[in-house]
């Protein structure tokens, strides 16, 4: 037995040789790696053959971490996507005895990290009217979810590991702002997840008026954390079935509602516009976090099955699925009715299903939208719970948070996502939808730089998935979302402003003060031995990928 976080010895027999490294090393911008990388790597095959299996010590282990020819390995971005192994490591036990998601679930855990269907857009047509709804949610996805769903693409392949994001910024910035940019997006991620109980009652107390507020509504609350909770701790693979159980339950109505409504739709009800009375801030706050998250499903990445492939895909088709979600159900509902503007809010769908086709079909929407919220809550806390996971193995965190259950779920991250949304779920929902696209915007830009810096010190480093653009294409495309991210910031009112920087401020001091408990070793800290170095001690090396 070992004690608890140290790692079993290991024989020189389990080396194993990274075929890519090998390549890359013949090529020659990497001749200098040559020599370092396949003969010491051949060198330890050999002696494995003919000398008795030594014990690598954790010491060693971590030597063996640092090598000439890991180094090469990572520095070229040559990384074995499969099992994530370079020389000198075996794979993770913890990931490849978990079952990986496939495309079909991935898909829908993206449409729910993003999405979950048009629940909560009805702000858009009451803050702006149904000509500027329609158009945001055409022409932002162009601005805002493509480029985002491409640098995930892209960045996701390049580093396909739990932690997403934040491995990104660290080995582009360094880990203080890889750090700040987790801190961030788990909290901004942690706000979103209060959403979920808000509108999940919002959509029932028109028929249950008891849960609109009191002790009823905060039982309701907990209980449906609870329960939801729970799903997230039973396995990935269980969430992502469930979210396509949901996500089609979610659908089929409002494609129900579009075929009812065509006898009723008049398109002059589409084109009704007050450029005067547009709140600007309801709006371009509603259509933002509608959209937005596309990063999210990057922090699961070390659970997705071949995501190379599976990445890019899955990310493609929600992408044409959260745009259409969006879409057709507003074109049926603003077309096939009277415009009132002031009843345009959250829930309102219910209501304009049960005008279109009789109160059926209005308690089906209802349902549905209750089947919404429970899945977006549940990709949502996936995606945070294992960011914290992520981040725990890569040394930012203590190491109690990379403890996974017998199910292979990170339990602490879980419980302390948990435990936010429950203290952050009194506050209301254009309150809730304001400071989380605060926050995300801050994690946003990082990303963007991250993203950008990496192109351009290392355009020839490995990308399973590349985006067809050039460096300046890279920074051109970064552009437009860089400037809507300015205008909502600054429409963002006082309190939240206020509110939302204070929550920065907390990340700028939580991480020099987990590095003083680490230092003065109150509680465990440790890097995953399974995973590729981001830091060398050689920094200045023009063939380094990372910082």
């Amino acid at each position: 037995m070992y004690k608890d976080g140290e790692q079993p010895p290991i024989s020189a027999a389990s080396l194993q040789i990274d075929r890519k490294t090998e390549h890359a090393a013949e090529l020659g911008d990497q001749k200098e790696f040559q020599p370092q990388s396949t003969a010491a790597a051949k060198e330890e095959l050999h002696r494995a053959e003919t000398e008795p299996p030594p014990m690598v010590s954790n010491s060693d282990l971590q030597k063996l971490r640092t090598s000439p020819a890991r180094q090469a390995s990572v520095a070229m971005g040559e990384i074995n996507r499969a099992e994530y192994v370079s020389v000198g490591e075996s794979p993770s036990p913890s990931i490849s005895n978990a079952k990986k998601v496939s495309v079909l679930p991935l898909v829908f855990l993206i449409f729910y990290e993003v999405s979950g269907g048009p629940f909560g857009v009805e702000d858009s047509v009451g803050a702006a009217g149904p000509l500027l709804a329609l158009l945001g949610f055409l022409v932002f996805p162009l601005i805002w979810s493509i480029p985002e769903a491409l640098i995930t693409a892209e960045m996701g392949t390049m580093f396909p590991e739990n932690g997403g994001y934040v491995v990104w910024v660290s080995s582009a910035l360094g880990p203080f702002w890889g750090f700040q940019q987790g801190w961030m997006k788990w909290l901004s991620g942690v706000i979103d997840n209060a959403l979920y109980p808000v509108l999940f009652l919002d959509y029932l107390k028109s028929e249950i008026p008891a849960l609109g507020g009191g002790l009823p509504r905060v039982a309701a609350v907990l209980a449906l954390t609870v329960i939801l909770t729970y799903l997230n701790y039973r396995g990935l693979t269980i969430v992502g079935w469930v979210a396509v159980i949901l996500g089609v339950f979610s659908i089929l109505p409002f494609a129900v509602m579009g075929l009812v409504s065509i006898p009723k739709l008049r398109p002059s009800r589409w084109l009704v516009v007050n450029l005067k009375d547009v709140d600007w801030n309801l709006y371009l706050n509603t259509l933002f976090w509608n959209l937005n998250y596309w990063d999210s499903i990057s922090t699961l990445a070390g659970e997705v099955e071949n995501p190379n492939k599976t990445l890019p895909k899955a990310l493609f088709y929600a992408l044409i699925l959260v745009v259409l979600s969006y879409f057709l159900p507003l074109l049926s509902g603003t077309g096939a009715i009277v415009l009132n503007r002031e009843l345009w809010t959250d829930g309102y769908f219910s209501d304009v299903a049960k005008i279109i086709g009789g109160a059926w079909l209005g308690w089906w929407i209802q349902g549905a939208a209750a089947m919404s919220n429970m899945g977006m809550f549940v990709a949502e806390m996936s995606s945070d719970s294992f960011q914290l996971l992520g981040m725990a193995e890569r040394g930012m965190l203590p190491e109690f948070f990379s403890k996974r259950s017998r199910h292979g779920t990170p339990l602490i991250g879980i419980l302390f996502s948990a435990s936010g949304v429950v203290l952050l779920s009194w506050l209301s929902f254009q309150e809730i939808v304001a400071a989380e696209n605060f926050l995300y915007c801050f994690g946003m830009i990082l990303e963007f730089l991250a993203f950008i810096k990496l192109r351009i010190k290392h355009p020839a480093a490995s990308r399973p998935y590349k985006i067809p653009v050039g460096t300046a294409g890279s920074i051109l495309m970064c552009i437009p979302p860089t400037i809507l991210i300015c205008i909502v910031l600054a429409l963002s009112t006082v309190k939240v402003m206020i509110v939302s920087l204070a929550a920065v401020a907390i990340g700028l001091l939580l991480q020099p003060g987990l590095k003083y408990v680490e230092k003065k070793r109150w509680l465990k800290f440790s890097v995953s031995a399974d995973l590729p170095d981001l830091h060398f001690a050689n920094r200045n090396r023009s063939d380094t990928l990372v910082y």
